[in-house]
């Protein structure tokens, strides 16, 4: 596992090279790398500073097979026939696509199996993206982290078409809500660069529709 663990100093191919790992290993993830990670991620920026999250590191197998079964059930009866319906995502051909929804239901049915579990979570009502900006930052820390450590690791936040559900089987109290789930452990594939569509087709400058181009 040496070979896949880089240096601070490839952070450029560390991003560019952060693919969701959906097939993980049940091997046990040292506590040291978890402690890494959670470190990373509160390395990260929050509204004012206040750093009102929480991370549930979940280890335990029984509320893993709970809200893994809950995961399966939006996987089943959602989310995968509304992908399987779709056409693939911008620069990906049908080859790909079916190898990534392939990737996405053996999560689906094997999310359980991960080791371990980090679990967002912040104080508050319904969540919006005013909140998800204090939120998500942190786990992009921790997705890079885990690429850096050699780690497999992908947000996903599929269970939440069962969120009061998994969220009590989470133990969480009434005023919290969870934001995602990164399953983590270390990847049965390899690591590779992201398939992602030119600045060209994304990218304005100055206002909407107008093409962006190096000056």
């Amino acid at each position: 596992m040496a070979d896949h663990i880089a240096t601070a100093t490839d952070l450029f191919e560390i991003v560019k090279t952060t693919r969701s790992m959906r097939r993980l290993k049940p091997d046990p993830v040292p506590d040291a790398l978890i402690r890494k990670l959670l470190e990373a991620g509160v390395c990260a920026p929050s509204g004012g500073n206040m750093q009102h999250w929480r991370f549930i590191v979940i280890q335990d197998e029984t509320i893993k097979q709970t809200v893994g079964a809950y995961y399966k059930r939006a996987w089943d009866e959602v989310v995968g026939p509304r992908y399987r319906a779709s056409e693939p995502a911008p620069g990906m051909d049908r080859d790909q696509f079916l190898r990534t929804l392939a990737a996405a239901e053996h999560l689906a049915a094997h999310i359980h199996e991960a080791p371990v579990w980090i679990v967002p979570c912040l104080q508050g009502g319904a969540p919006t993206r005013t909140a998800g900006a204090s939120i998500y930052p942190a786990l992009q820390n921790m997705l890079l982290a885990a690429r850096a450590l050699g780690l497999g690791a992908t947000l996903t936040t599929l269970y939440l078409s069962f969120e009061k559900e998994a969220e009590a089987a989470l133990g969480l109290p009434p005023d919290w809500h969870s934001y995602a789930i990164l399953p983590i452990g270390y990847p049965v594939g390899r690591f590779g660069p992201v398939r992602r569509v030119a600045l060209a087709d994304v990218v304005f400058r100055d206002r909407w529709g107008q093409a962006y181009r190096d000056q």
